[in-house]
């Protein structure tokens, strides 16, 4: 499984943002799909997941009411929709999948990793 993630960039605080997520293999409707964080010297965080129906939507504290989660498993893609963007949001986002059941916040429970898009958030 290959990850590959686009979208990143620099947007001024309040703007939004939208990240994508393209999957290879065949077997991408059945993965849970997560969004990470990581800020510099900070450790990896946990954004939002989603199930593999796409009816089940797991929050971080980060993303609550400004983030949403969407996917598409006929194009092997998944969505992170961004608004009211803050410096803090400021991080490389990374794109997971977990390949058996359960919406999990912890990275360790995810079994494969995009290579992150940078997203920096000005004043």
């Amino acid at each position: 499984m290959q990850l590959v993630e686009s979208g990143g960039g620099l947007v001024q605080a309040g703007d939004s943002l939208r990240l994508s997520c393209t999957g290879s293999g065949t077997a991408f409707s059945s993965y849970v799909m997560g969004w990470f964080r990581q800020a510099p010297g900070k450790e990896r965080e946990f954004v939002e997941a989603l199930s593999q129906s796409g009816l089940n939507t797991f929050y971080g504290d980060s993303a609550k009411g400004r983030f949403t989660i969407s996917r598409d498993n006929a194009k092997n893609t998944v969505d992170l929709q961004m608004s009211s963007l803050k410096p803090e949001d400021t991080a490389v986002y990374y794109c997971a999948v977990r390949r058996t059941g359960g919406v999990f916040s912890s990275a360790r429970e995810y079994d494969y990793w995009g290579q992150g898009t940078q997203v920096t958030v000005s004043l």
